[in-house]
């Protein structure tokens, strides 16, 4: 979703309808405006100007360019197959990644024609030992939640452009053909998580291998050399905070960073080193920023998505930039359900389906989406000690005095949240507890939105840390819940979810007593480095670490199930062949 800079237009992809499945391009006109269908589906991604005048996206490999104002769509000739087209802030030129010859090379096509605005010949990757790429993400970019590999410069002049070979680079390109390289030390630093280029100079952030330490740079966009604005430390592993660095109206870089002092534990917000959030604001992401009623010029409220108080809650919250003797002032705009964020333009947000201007609900964006099946009623707890969020989902009409196997719902596994209070993420599990289950969730640490130390807790002893706060969690579960029939616990996640079902039964199965494991990851090496080492620590001298979290040494079972993975010596059921329910009910 976008919405131009001047708020006229709202820009969004939806599918047309319940007969036509595909994503379409929507806009809907403010104030007062209806919604417009600009271009069928499929589509999968779209980027605008920054007034939302113009779109471009690619479908089949082709490129198309939108004129959201008149609602007409163009095909634009490209050189090639056509990936991440993205029009410049005005709208001008439209720039786009294809790949010639096994490299991936980066194009601008405008009024004048397309022309080559880097790449390399296509026989350069023989010379460097791999393929080189431009404007293509890392392999390792993902881990740092970056998806991105190049980005206009707010005139529209320049593009920054990540250039991948052996090593990722990164480049500052001029249209008329000059470019300079962005100078830290990348020997050092290898690791580019973070870029933002929306006003003045690109900032960057910065990461050692062991992502221990990190760096957030501003970038000269003439000489690519760069300046440090903040750093960043933490003895496990540094968690850079979405939507961040950035730069505020007044000049000062918003850095998101942890407080770990006076009794603090919180992922926080500060600019040039004063605290903008309160500690008690576990914070998700920055979406941007709106005016605020009444203050002074060049001081608008933060727009974020955090937990206050409550880890299964999802909010958005507008957070004061200007400094005042009262300490960090925040206040709750709405609450934010299934995979919705925030997007704010201009003097709009948008939560969900609804957008916002000030405190007003101005309008309600169509909806196409059936609805949900189940009206799920999870007991949402905070158990042990450590006030681990638990939850317990219970068979729809079921009587208590009944007891019940337990399935215990891993999902995706380490770092990410299961627990939480929003009836679209328990409507698989609510299909299962009617199967006849009393199906539990539990968020261990090494689970984000509690505090950094609760997230970072597992750092190099991840199986052990979980797996025990699995089983005590049951254990007390058990008080408040006493129809769950803890002689039967089945355990079933994919990818690190699944490593982690298997892992419960193989080394706990007194506590856990069957496992489903869908294309579970069974040897930590091979993750990407980033992922791996933020948990595990260096390939290089953790082996016996490495070695203790491998589904390759913890032995053999019958009571696991692994789909669509292989072990030596262990057959394995295809995940194509096999359905998932009849794979749990196998």
């Amino acid at each position: 979703m976008t919405i131009g800079a001047g708020a006229a237009r709202v820009v969004f992809l939806r599918s047309a309808g319940p007969d036509d499945p595909d994503s379409a391009l929507w806009v809907l006109d403010r104030p007062g405006g209806g919604e417009r269908l600009i271009a069928g589906g499929p589509i999968e991604a779209y980027a605008a100007d920054r007034e939302a005048r113009v779109a471009a996206f690619a479908r089949d490999g082709e490129l198309f360019r939108a004129d959201l104002v008149a609602g007409t769509v163009t095909a634009i000739p490209a050189a090639g197959p056509v990936h991440d087209p993205r029009p410049s802030p005005s709208g001008h030129d439209i720039g786009y990644v294809t790949e010639q010859q096994g490299s991936a090379t980066l194009r601008v096509v405008g009024p004048d024609g397309d022309r080559l605005l880097a790449g390399e010949p296509g026989n350069a990757w023989r010379e460097h030992g791999g393929t080189i790429s431009w404007g293509v993400a890392e392999s390792c970019a993902r881990a740092f939640g970056r998806t991105r590999a190049w980005w206009w410069s707010p005139d529209g002049r320049q593009i920054l452009a990540v250039r991948t070979a052996k090593a990722s680079s990164l480049h500052l390109l001029d249209l008329d053909g000059g470019w300079v390289d962005v100078h830290w030390d990348r020997e050092t630093y290898p690791y580019l998580a973070q870029v933002r280029w929306e006003s003045g100079s690109p900032l960057i952030t910065v990461l050692r291998r062991m992502q221990q330490h990190g760096l957030v740079l501003s970038v000269d966009p003439r000489t690519g050399e760069t300046q440090v604005h903040a750093e960043l430390a933490d003895a496990r592993w540094v968690e850079p905070v979405a939507g961040t660095p950035r730069h505020l109206p007044d000049g000062r870089v918003l850095v998101g960073g942890e407080l770990a002092h006076d009794g603090f534990d919180a992922r926080c917000l500060f600019a040039d080193g004063s605290l903008l959030t309160p500690p008690g604001l576990y914070v998700r992401r920055v979406a941007g920023t709106l005016p605020r009623d009444g203050g002074p010029a060049g001081s608008p409220d933060l727009v974020v998505e955090g937990s206050l108080g409550d880890p299964a809650v999802r909010e958005v919250f507008r957070v004061r930039t200007a400094l005042g003797g009262g300490g960090p002032e925040v206040t709750r705009i709405a609450g934010l359900t299934g995979q919705d964020g925030v997007v704010v333009g201009g003097d709009l947000m948008v939560a969900g389906r609804r957008i916002w201007h000030g405190a007003e609900v101005v309008a309600t964006l169509g909806s196409s989406a059936a609805e949900l099946p189940y009206l799920p009623q999870p007991v949402l707890e905070r158990v042990t000690d450590r006030r681990l969020p638990a939850a317990v989902l219970y068979p729809s009409g079921w009587v208590a005095g009944t007891r019940l196997p337990v399935l215990l719902a891993l999902g995706a596994g380490p770092g990410h949240q299961q627990v939480r209070a929003d009836s679209a993420a328990w409507q698989e599990r609510q299909w299962w507890a009617d199967a006849g289950f009393a199906v539990v969730s539990i968020d261990p640490r090494g689970t984000p939105g509690v505090a950094p130390s609760f997230e970072k807790a597992v750092h190099r002893r991840l199986a052990d840390v979980i797996l025990a706060n699995l089983a005590d969690a049951l254990q007390t579960l058990l008080g408040k819940h006493p129809d769950l029939d803890l002689g039967r616990v089945a355990v079933h996640g994919h990818g690190l979810g699944g490593w982690l079902a298997a892992m419960a039964v193989l080394r706990r199965p007194d506590d856990f007593h069957r496992a489903v494991a869908r294309r579970p990851v069974i040897d930590w090496h091979d993750l990407p480095a980033p992922i791996a080492e933020r948990y595990l620590g260096d390939r290089s001298d953790a082996a016996d670490v490495y070695a203790h979290h491998s589904l390759r040494t913890a032995g053999a079972s019958d009571a696991v199930l692994l789909i669509g993975a292989e072990l030596p010596g262990c057959p394995s059921v295809p995940s194509a062949t096999l359905p998932e329910e009849l794979a749990f009910l196998t």
